[in-house]
């Protein structure tokens, strides 16, 4: 009997993507920005515009035709572009993330493609969270006691000896729990004695600013979203896999219903596939939808991070190895833009790595992730960033900011990148009349 309920249950999650009960708040927000008739915003005069910080970047670079070029550009006119992706919505530089707020600030600085990282939750609802255990870090969970006492580490003070500690994740509460919570920017303290504390930690160079209650979103309230947003938008979910904690299957649900589930919400909402760029680290996930679901396979983003040291970068590099990925049928590769770049031998110029070479001999697109995540970047050398990392010692200002994207762009030949704050790109794009497929698709 358990095993009849489960399946009818499972065949309901497949068959639509989980609906919510909204709350009042969520409701107000509805009523008064969408257009339920049409799911279009009733304003007509909805602009891109852009921030003082592509401007910023652009007054910060050495004085170059590439400068000159962009300072030709500063008065627009100005457009969505789908060069431009919104990463976990597009503003998370200073929004919080995989929210409302966020992604329609991503929107309005131009992102053509908006992201949100798929998890579920307990009753198996679709929501959009990067993780799905960090609700402790990235929602205020922890300040609901109801909630709270659901996590599965609940919240341990620090000691003389131990950090502060707590592990809240989707799966420990259901879909309109879920939907109740508040979005936080990422952070958290170590030293906390109490959850109120614990809120804390938002680094020094983002800023607590738009962190009043960040709007969550299901899947579904995402796909209304996005389709609300005036200009031609498209989509990238991203299925995250879950961590250890979370064992799969959980209570009868697979990593093969998970990755069905999300391709069968954009189908259920009537949403073209060629509108949708699902992404997966977990590369079972991005096999499956290449053999179920061919018209979304065919765009899958393989999301790749096995080359985080030089020595797996190496490997990671190999022809061999990414000629063995395209032959199973994946178009899109997508790595850290670290991965891309190296310096010449005297660290004065930034230029294509044999990953980039290799990626484009075994013919596969590249859209890499994540600009704009790093902080300043007179700095990234000294904190060892991520991004980074393997062309550290050529980078020394903001200004490279662009330099560094217009190497990625015309020199390796990304299609689109991924970005924290989309003004950057979708201004650069702007300049270049790019859209996805960049500068390759455009000398065509």
């Amino acid at each position: 009997m358990r095993s009849d309920i489960f399946n009818l249950a499972v065949a309901a999650v497949l068959a639509q993507s989980a609906s919510t009960l909204p709350t009042e708040r969520q409701r107000q927000y509805e009523d008064h920005h969408y257009d339920h008739d049409h799911e279009r915003p009733m304003s007509n005069d909805y602009r891109v515009s852009y921030d003082p910080r592509p401007f910023y970047i652009i007054d910060n670079m050495t004085d170059s035709p590439l400068k000159a070029k962009l300072q030709s550009c500063e008065n627009g006119p100005f457009s969505v572009t789908s060069f431009s992706i919104g990463h976990r919505g597009g503003a998370t530089l200073q929004f919080p993330e995989e929210t409302v707020e966020n992604t329609i600030a991503g929107a309005r600085m131009g992102a053509g493609i908006l992201e949100c990282d798929v998890a579920f939750t307990k009753d198996l609802g679709l929501v959009c969270r990067h993780s799905q255990c960090d609700l402790h870090t990235t929602t205020n969970i922890l300040l609901h006691p109801e909630l709270a006492s659901q996590c599965t580490v609940p919240f341990t003070a620090a000691n003389a000896t131990s950090p502060a500690n707590a592990l809240c994740c989707t799966s420990d509460i259901t879909t309109a729990e879920y939907m109740s919570l508040c979005g936080k920017q990422d952070g958290f303290n170590a030293s906390a004695t109490n959850v109120e504390d614990y809120q804390h930690g938002t680094p020094t160079w983002r800023t607590d600013l738009y962190s009043t209650c960040g709007t969550v979103q299901s899947l579904d309230s995402y796909i209304t979203l996005v389709e609300s947003l005036p200009g031609h938008r498209n989509y990238t979910p991203e299925l995250k896999t879950p961590p250890a904690q979370v064992p799969m299957p959980f209570n009868g649900y697979t990593q093969t219903h998970f990755a069905r589930a999300l391709i069968n919400s954009f189908i259920a909402r009537n949403i073209s596939a060629s509108r949708v760029w699902a992404q997966s680290f977990h590369p079972p996930d991005i096999y499956q939808w290449i053999a179920e679901f061919p018209s979304f396979g065919r765009q899958a983003v393989y999301l790749d991070e096995d080359g985080d040291t030089p020595a797996t970068l190496a490997n990671a590099s190999s022809l061999a190895r990414l000629a063995a990925i395209k032959a199973r049928g994946v178009n899109i590769i997508a790595p850290p833009f670290g991965y891309l770049l190296t310096t010449t031998a005297d660290n004065k110029t930034i230029m294509p790595s044999t990953y980039a070479h290799s990626a484009k001999a075994a013919g596969l697109d590249i859209i890499p992730w994540t600009f704009e995540r790093s902080g300043p970047l007179a700095t990234v050398k000294a904190r060892n960033e991520y991004y980074y990392g393997f062309f550290a010692q050529g980078v020394g200002s903001d200004g490279q900011l662009y330099e560094i994207l217009d190497v990625l762009a015309r020199q390796v030949g990304i299609k689109a990148i991924f970005s924290d704050w989309a003004s950057t790109v979708s201004y650069y794009a702007n300049c270049f009349g790019l859209e996805y497929g960049g500068f390759l698709e455009r000398d065509e």
